[in-house]
């Protein structure tokens, strides 16, 4: 007969293995300062914070080879659908159709290494948009599709993380750290490199971006060598317009230099 003293150590031994066990491979993160409501990490700047003033006085239209728009920015700011507050809109008539290029936004301050953190909500199936790092390289925002043009892809560079997204009608949140393209002689020495949380789950570590992708109108250095030429000139970080109803709000970032190749978030 098993005594009960028995049975207390068993289970106390039974639950420092469960402890002893490793995480699985894309848990949430516990870092507090990612994810949907992630608060500005300390040195950070606010660049949008539902307010139309801080819109007109962070933003301007990127004028591209496409650019069809005009100033003030047309995009709406609207009522937060989940929590109090105001967001702002990706809706400008101009890209109706899914003509990216032709509405898109830009910070008017310019930028190398950074830690960005941006949120953003699809309304509707479908919904397409576009976070741009320097105004180069496109992180997805696009429902529906997993591939590596899909949902939180460093686009055509890595696959679709795509069991992060929180999906339609809900909040979502990139938390990013970019690494800018070296250069040596006015040669290009080293790619630029990004890590990133999605919805608080790791999804990409130190990934290289080895071009632009989209062509001239999709942001700098689009038309150069086919989206190989890169320049060592910083950029803005610019939002897509595509003609759909995409939401952005708690946006911040924080400039740094990250003198090694390591993008990495600190454990």
């Amino acid at each position: 007969m098993t005594k009960p003293r028995d049975n207390v150590t068993q289970l106390v031994a039974f639950a420092i293995i469960l402890l002893a066990i490793p995480l699985a491979v894309n848990v949430p993160s516990v870092h507090a300062d990612v994810g949907v409501g992630a608060k500005p990490i300390e040195g950070a700047s606010v660049i949008f914070d539902g307010s139309r003033e801080m819109l007109d006085e962070k933003w301007t239209y990127w004028e591209g080879p496409r650019f069809s728009s005009s100033l003030p920015i047309k995009w709406k700011i609207v009522d937060d659908p989940v929590d109090d507050g105001t967001v702002m809109m990706t809706d400008d008539p101009v890209a109706a159709g899914g003509k990216y290029g032709t509405a898109d936004i830009v910070t008017k301050q310019k930028y190398r290494d950074f830690r960005l953190h941006v949120e953003f909500f699809i309304v509707n199936k479908g919904g397409n948009s576009g976070v741009y790092l320097q105004n180069r390289y496109e992180i997805q925002v696009l429902d529906g599709d997993k591939t590596k043009h899909g949902m939180g892809a460093v686009i055509n560079e890595t696959e679709s993380p795509y069991h992060a997204y929180n999906g339609v009608g809900k909040w979502n949140a990139y938390d990013i750290n970019f690494r800018a393209a070296r250069f040596e002689d006015g040669k290009r020495s080293a790619p630029a490199m990004v890590s990133m949380f999605f919805n608080g789950i790791k999804v990409h570590q130190n990934q290289t971006i080895n071009q632009v992708w989209g062509g001239p109108n999709s942001g700098i250095d689009g038309g150069n060598d086919g989206g190989k030429g890169i320049t060592d000139t910083p950029g803005g970080l610019k939002l897509q317009c595509e003609g759909h109803e995409v939401l952005y709000r708690n946006i911040w970032i924080k400039e740094v230099d990250l003198e090694k190749p390591n993008t990495d978030f600190e454990k």
